[in-house]
């Protein structure tokens, strides 16, 4: 995350005067495997969700433990990507990033040895913690070494691996899982990891740390804000399974929540040294990028949850077959990305989100039409449509938000962003399962309604079902209703999806609205915005 330290600040801003077309080679080559640490720590929030049957399975675990698999690693990547800004001060991004790399490597080969849930929630933790390091460092190096004019390529290249990997990770844990054993959705990382600690290690050389800081480093805000964002994440992501607050865990997590955040806004705004620095929030353009960037989390971690939910519970769909189907989404983001880089450097910034906007509502308003019978080519427009806006959208919201900062800011503020799509995420995750389970309750009372002994339409299909399976010996009567139980049950089911794409199609109408409260970016000398405002 180059460049907030105040010793080296003068010297950050070296980078961009050098020769705009020349990049000094050793800082690209840092900078890619910098990228590709970011891209194992993000995909590996979302490799496990389609394997947590063969993960429960070989570890004898209970239904209730096994979403702990992911939430253990969300709740400490969510602790760390704010706190890295702070920690890439004191110790540079060399060693936070080297330490994050290795750390995040070692956590991963204990994950495939654990023999219990036990072990692999720890693991998980301690794997999201560490490699939460990883992923706001990229940001805030792409924004410091890179001069404006190389932001076409690098802009759509960090915008790419944040939205490709949470929505293929899916994808490659469910062929891992299917062609070797769930091990290999942890195995997988320690070559890449290993090769990009060395190389980040022997290559970063964007700033020098500030040791002296360690003396006013601020514990109360480092454990306030722990207990904040870690209580509300697990509020977020066990609240519905467990029925919100009428489950005393959710009602304490989110009071602890609510006393940390006071305490941490507090020593934010009065510590010499605060843990995050929110003054870039008084940029105007990062404060409304921030915005977007929550509503971004909402439609990819949203839209990557809810598609294999329904080819699961609806199609029947095991997980290489759901990953086949979501990877037209990955696909259309590849092939969008050099195009909206291209396109940040001639078209206003503004107007590139409106069009990704318009493209993600327009995908999720076909959605609104599903029914149980809709597979591989009814979802692939609507995927396309989904793959092409979440590129059109990121490229100009990463270029609003951190390309208008000093560079003494980018390092706290790109921490802060990358939360902000975090808790978009998780905030949408909670939303999403929430109203699938109670819209579902109400299309279920509706239907059942309509379907009393006086309705002549229903009593024939009863009696249909019914005679059929008296043809083949069965008890008639009880197997029908039972059929018409399953059949209303699976209607309900569907129609309560089509609720959740149209909520998502009006939230994603009204941010095409939001764009007019953004201030016309300075003209992209290559995608980005320059030094400071």
């Amino acid at each position: 995350m180059a460049g907030s330290a105040t010793t080296t600040a003068g010297s950050i801003p070296s980078a961009p005067s050098q020769a705009t077309d020349s990049m000094d080679p050793r800082r690209l080559i840092a900078f890619f495997a910098m990228v590709l640490g970011m891209f194992m720590s993000i995909l590996d929030i979302q490799i496990v969700s389609a394997s947590l049957a063969e993960i429960q399975a070989g570890l004898s675990a209970g239904s209730d433990e096994i979403g702990w698999v992911q939430t253990s690693y969300l709740i400490a990547e969510v602790i760390m990507i704010p706190l890295s800004g702070t920690l890439a001060r004191v110790v540079s991004t060399r060693y936070l990033f080297a330490f994050s790399a290795a750390g995040f490597t070692a956590a991963s080969a204990l994950a495939a040895t654990a023999s219990n849930i036990d072990q692999m929630i720890v693991y998980r933790a301690i794997q999201g913690f560490i490699g939460g390091g990883m992923i706001p460092s990229v940001f805030a190096a792409a924004f410091t070494i890179f001069p404006p004019s190389k932001r076409a390529i690098v802009s759509p290249i960090i915008g790419l691996i944040a939205t490709l990997a949470p929505t293929i990770g899916p994808t490659v844990g469910g062929y891992l899982s299917n062609a070797f054993s769930w091990h290999w959705l942890f195995l997988v990382n320690i070559i890449p990891g290993i090769i990009v600690t060395i190389v980040t290690w022997n290559f970063i050389d964007f700033d020098k740390p500030e040791f002296s800081l360690i003396k006013k480093f601020d514990w109360w805000g480092l454990l306030s804000m722990g207990v904040f964002l870690g209580a509300l994440e697990y509020v977020l992501e066990e609240g519905n399974s467990n029925d919100w607050f009428n489950d005393h865990l959710i009602v304490i997590g989110a009071i602890a929540s609510a006393l940390g955040a006071i305490v941490f806004f507090y020593r934010a705004f009065t510590a010499e040294f605060p843990i995050v620095d929110l003054t870039a929030f008084t940029n105007r353009n990062f404060a409304f990028g921030s915005i977007f960037s929550f509503v971004m989390g909402i439609g990819l971690y949203g839209l990557t949850y809810i598609y294999p939910v329904y080819l699961s519970r609806i199609r029947g769909y095991d997980s290489l077959m759901i990953g086949e189907t979501m990877f037209v989404s990955g696909l259309a983001m590849f092939f969008t990305a050099p195009i909206a880089g291209k396109l940040s450097t001639i078209m206003d910034l503004r107007a590139m989100m409106v069009l990704g906007f318009i493209s993600f509502a327009s995908g999720t308003y076909i959605m609104t039409g599903i029914t149980a019978d809709w597979d591989f080519y009814e979802l692939f427009l609507p995927q396309i449509l989904r793959g092409f806006g979440l590129m059109m959208c990121m490229v100009p919201i990463n270029n609003i938000a951190l390309g208008t900062l000093p560079p003494a800011r980018i390092r706290g503020a790109s921490g802060l962003f990358n939360l902000t799509r975090n808790l978009g995420g998780a905030v949408g995750l909670a939303v999403i399962s929430t109203l699938l389970s109670n819209r579902q309750d109400v299309h279920y009372e509706r239907i059942r309604e309509g379907l009393d002994w006086g309705n002549p339409m229903a009593l024939d299909q009863l009696n249909n079902m019914a005679s059929n399976l008296n043809s083949y010996g069965l008890d008639g009567t009880t197997g029908a209703i039972r059929r018409m139980v399953n059949m209303v049950t699976q209607q309900a089911v569907v129609m309560s999806f089509s609720d959740v794409f149209l909520m998502l199609t009006v939230l994603f109408g009204l941010m095409i609205l939001g764009v007019a409260m953004i201030q016309k970016p300075a003209p992209q000398g290559g995608g980005g915005g320059g030094g400071g405002h």
